[in-house]
């Protein structure tokens, strides 16, 4: 017996959270890619985890069986801790005759009314559907749209299954658009949702029929107000996880311990709004400056007068560090939720370099292909909405930061100017300072530095 346990111990292979890097003590389960059950290739990808940087992607590193997973998207892994268990019994037979090993073994656990190993479970009951056996090619029963029932087992997280059981679903019923067909929690909040809308149909009640959910007039089907409020019910849970529960926490974190101090100051930009338009006459329209590698090239010269404003605060050492160098951090809105990524050393970079590097760092934020180096180490932040930019917002810090610029519409708008209305194209600059570290007149004097190089465009480019 022992000999047998020592066996199957030595078939099963241990696929244990890795450490991602900058001091990861764990990470959070966003999306498996498997299921148990699945044979899986070596190098295919197993899960998707997030860490307070990135959603990284990893892989298996051997051929085999699953046989459990850790958990469900939203728990916390530890760095270290087994992620996912592998049999590597029959990972060298062809993947079709180990499927068909392991439907049989399926079938025999649900006729001798065992529990399945792993997130798997027998379906409840052998009675017919509405009480009557249906045709093969049947989908109706008395008038009712119903979902085929499938054979063998079905798989699903302890979650799913007990949300189901609340909500007095039949997780057979449904359709599973999981990996190997794992009925997943969006298909149950679907069914949840179909089964607390309205019937489809009125009854005769105190003598009067009331209408039904559609009529057929013409031969178009019109929607009645039945069918519009229906569409209105039901409650869809969306589990804040991943990089959403990063910025969750983070922006909570920043407002909790940080007091803001916000100031907003319109800035002229019409003199900037003639030179960006020179300079891209002669460049690819995909290559065409917006106003933010101004804004971050003009930054990273008034920040050698304020270093207090290029600074982090060490919490745990209760210290202040002012960087030398202008690393600028890039709000950039992505799938996924917000992300910043890095410029680094733009006090360096030419205003070419600056706007490249904007392109290149926000479109891998977005595509999930950026390191983790870059999306670290901002030293300020800058974020700008484009053209939803508004009139003044008030940008959360990006701790440890103590500093943050944002960037409102430019509009044409009539000013006075030199005792004379005229129209001058206008941008406001809404930033916020960590009021801790940062008084109110350096803040202040910071924004009215940048305002003066961003009225004056030549003066970024001064060498002094």
């Amino acid at each position: 017996m022992n000999g047998a346990s020592s066996a199957a111990a030595s078939h099963r292979f241990e696929f244990k959270v890795p450490d991602l890097g900058e001091g990861t003590v764990s990470s959070e389960i966003v999306a498996w890619k498997v299921a148990v059950g699945e044979w899986v290739q070596e190098d295919a990808p197993l899960a998707e985890l997030s860490t307070d940087k990135a959603v990284v992607e990893v892989s298996s590193p051997v051929s085999g069986r699953v046989v459990s997973l850790a958990g469900v998207p939203g728990d916390a892994v530890a760095v270290g801790s087994v992620l996912v268990v592998f049999d590597l019994v029959g990972s060298k037979l062809p993947p079709t005759e180990e499927v068909a090993r392991e439907e049989s073994a399926g079938r025999e656990q649900v006729a001798g009314r065992e529990e399945p190993i792993g997130r798997e479970e027998p379906l409840g009951t052998d009675e017919p559907l509405c009480g009557r056996e249906l045709a093969p090619d049947s989908s109706t029963c008395h008038g009712e749209l119903l979902l085929k029932s499938r054979s063998g087992r079905v798989m699903a997280s302890p979650a799913t299954r007990r949300r189901a059981r609340e909500a007095g679903v039949d997780l057979a019923t449904l359709p599973a658009t999981g990996v190997g067909g794992r009925v997943l929690r969006t298909d149950l909040d679907r069914a949840v949702a179909s089964k607390l809308a309205p019937t489809s149909t009125f009854s005769n009640v105190g003598g009067s029929l009331l209408p039904t959910v559609a009529a057929n007039v013409g031969g178009s089907l019109l929607p009645t107000v039945a069918s519009k409020l229906a569409s209105t019910n039901g409650i869809t849970e969306i589990p804040v996880i991943g990089v959403r529960r990063v910025i969750a926490q983070r922006m909570e974190q920043a407002k909790r311990t940080a007091p803001h101090f916000s100031y907003v100051e319109e800035v002229d930009v019409t003199a900037l709004e003639a030179l960006r338009l020179h300079l891209n006459a002669r460049r690819p329209r995909e290559e065409a400056y917006s106003y933010l590698p101004f804004v971050m090239a003009a930054l990273a010269r008034v920040l050698r007068d304020f270093p207090q404003c290029n600074a982090h605060y060490d919490a745990a050492r209760n210290v202040i560090l002012r960087h030398a160098g202008v690393h600028i951090g890039v709000a950039t809105q992505t799938p996924d939720g917000l992300k910043v990524p890095v410029i680094r050393h733009v006090e360096a970079l030419t205003l070419g370099q600056v706007a490249a590097e904007v392109r290149r760092v926000s479109a891998a934020a977005r595509n999930n292909t950026a390191r983790r180096e870059e999306l670290g180490g901002s030293t300020i932040t800058v974020t700008s909405l484009g053209k939803l930019g508004g009139i003044v917002s008030t940008p959360v810090l990006n701790l440890p930061e103590v500093a943050i610029i944002g960037l409102n519409k430019a509009v044409e708008r009539p000013v006075v100017v030199g005792g004379a209305v005229v129209v001058r194209r206008m941008m406001n600059l809404s930033s916020s300072f960590d009021h801790r570290f940062v008084d109110g007149f350096d803040a202040a004097a910071m924004v009215q530095a940048l305002k003066e190089r961003l009225e004056q465009p030549a003066t970024i480019f001064m060498v002094e």
